[in-house]
């Protein structure tokens, strides 16, 4: 079904298909941090994380979270649905951490009273800055019903994968989601999950240790990246039914 590569990210490929309103998304082995500036990879990163997205993608779809995700295929391969990506990274943090920990002054850790949900404008050659609710109005990236949506549906992503990973003895600290717009057939406008949710664009931390099971471990040069990847799909796969 694969056929022109039509975009190439810093971690998949979205291939057309003759199939209409489907893509193929292929998961690549490369790993990057700080927008790309620092780059590596590890063999089988593709497939550990089409794996990790198809399971969370099937246990989001139990509770009523709609996404892009159709089904696994080959190695490292994912058939979706054709969306008009929202030009927007959702961000929500259960514990402050990483650079916004930082900018706060605030030691990270520090568990927030509840669920922060921050938007940021998604363009690389910016660096992805943050944007407000006003912001994003008054300048036509989205209108303030699709933020609405949007934060609905990312409180329950929320809910549903905190609850998840505890399962699996694992405190979700922060996540990045995509969303997307349905291009063709049934749906045709609704907005859907997108993209991936990995350990690539997920803060997890153990819940005795507060080790990492993240791309922090890249990022921070903490060693063993590919085992904590595979840990956390195995961790899921023994829990995730169909």
């Amino acid at each position: 079904m694969k056929k022109e590569m039509i975009y190439e990210g810093k971690a998949k490929r979205i291939f057309s298909t003759d199939e209409p309103g489907t893509l193929v998304m292929e998961f690549k082995d490369s790993l990057t941090a700080f927008n790309a500036l620092k780059k590596g990879s590890f063999e089988g990163k593709g497939r550990v994380n089409r794996d990790i997205a198809a399971l969370i993608f099937k246990e989001l779809a139990k509770s009523g979270v709609k996404s892009h995700f159709i089904e696994n295929q080959g190695e490292t391969d994912m058939k979706v649905r054709a969306v008009k990506i929202i030009p927007l990274e959702v961000v929500v943090r259960n514990v402050l951490a990483g650079s916004t920990a930082k900018k706060m002054g605030i030691e990270e850790g520090r568990v927030l009273p509840r669920p922060l949900v921050e938007f940021y404008y998604k363009d690389d050659a910016l660096a992805d800055p943050f944007v407000s609710d006003d912001q994003i109005t008054v300048l036509g990236i989205a209108a303030e019903e699709d933020l609405r949506e949007l934060k609905s549906q990312a409180l329950k992503v929320n809910e549903v994968l905190r609850n998840l990973f505890l399962k699996i003895g694992l405190k979700l600290i922060d996540f990045k989601l995509e969303f997307g717009r349905i291009e063709q057939g049934m749906d045709l406008g609704r907005i859907v999950l997108a993209d991936e949710i990995t350990p690539d664009c997920c803060r997890l931390w153990d819940i005795e240790t507060n080790e990492k099971y993240d791309k922090d471990r890249f990022r921070r040069d903490l060693g063993k990246v590919d085992e904590s990847y595979q840990a956390v799909l195995k961790r899921l796969a023994g829990i995730i039914t169909e």
